[in-house]
């Protein structure tokens, strides 16, 4: 017991050494990302703007009765699945693609699947910009349980960053991976009710709805700020549990694979 304890306090310190370095690979993320972009930034609260203006204009005609302030309701879910699959795409490649600094210096090499999070979740709080200036724009209430927002998108970040960390070690060895994981998002996409209601699907394709942990995140993200009501501690149990067991599956297979990285990359 007391060498695990010894062990997780390493790991602490080891993280707290090369916190300055996770911060400098975070912000040349969003640099090479917006390089040479106008706009830049601003494009994080302008995409989801258009995106929304586009599914709203296609769906909300087919839906309206459905599902009241489409606009919110598409936001809502739309951030938190992005986030994931922002976060994940990216992170399927970040050890392929820092190869030449792993084959040079010793670093850390779980720092660049989570930089990779991070600096998708710096997005994401850009974009969530969008999605208030579309709540006043549309009149929709400003609830109290949006205080809460933090607890849906720290429930979906425990589960990002457990599955970037197995996408980036698996993508080291099998690099099909990465082909395979665009077709997987898009139908993970069409899986999750981010532009039509739940309701309209059968009682069976409820059950298996279950089994989706985006459908809980994004239904959590739906009902703080769009419904304003909290979800039970149920719920909450079930957004913590899928999040933290993603996350200890994916340390648990990337420590132990992570020494042979160099053979491969």
């Amino acid at each position: 017991m007391t060498q695990k304890i010894a062990l997780v306090e390493q790991k602490i310190r080891v993280f707290l050494k090369y916190k300055t370095l996770l911060n400098e690979l975070v912000v040349r993320d969003i640099k090479v990302r917006y390089r040479k972009s106008v706009l830049g930034l601003l494009w994080t609260v302008l995409n989801p703007l258009l995106m929304m203006c586009v599914i709203t204009v296609v769906f909300s005609t087919l839906f309206r009765q459905n599902i009241p302030n489409f606009p919110i309701y598409y936001l809502a879910g739309s951030l938190i699945f992005s986030f994931n699959s922002e976060a994940t795409s990216n992170g399927l490649y970040s050890i392929i693609g820092s190869a030449s600094l792993i084959k040079k210096v010793y670093i850390p090499k779980y720092l660049f699947p989570i930089s990779k999070v991070l600096s998708a979740l710096v997005n994401l709080g850009f974009s969530l910009i969008a999605m208030f200036v579309v709540m006043i724009i549309t009149g929709a209430p400003f609830h109290a349980t949006l205080l809460l927002m933090p607890l849906p998108i720290f429930y979906v970040f425990l589960f990002t960053s457990g599955l970037s960390l197995l996408l980036a070690a698996a993508t080291v060895y099998f690099r099909d991976i990465a082909h395979f994981w665009g077709v997987f998002v898009l139908a993970w996409t069409y899986f999750t009710p981010i532009f039509y209601p739940v309701t309209i699907l059968p009682s069976f394709a409820m059950k298996i709805m279950q089994l989706n942990p985006m459908y809980h995140y994004v239904s959590y993200m739906r009902d703080v700020v769009l419904y304003g009501t909290f979800p039970g501690m149920k719920e909450n149990l079930i957004c913590f549990l899928m999040g933290a067991v993603a996350l200890v599956i994916g340390l648990w297979v990337f420590y132990r694979k992570q020494d042979r990285f160099v053979l491969y990359v």
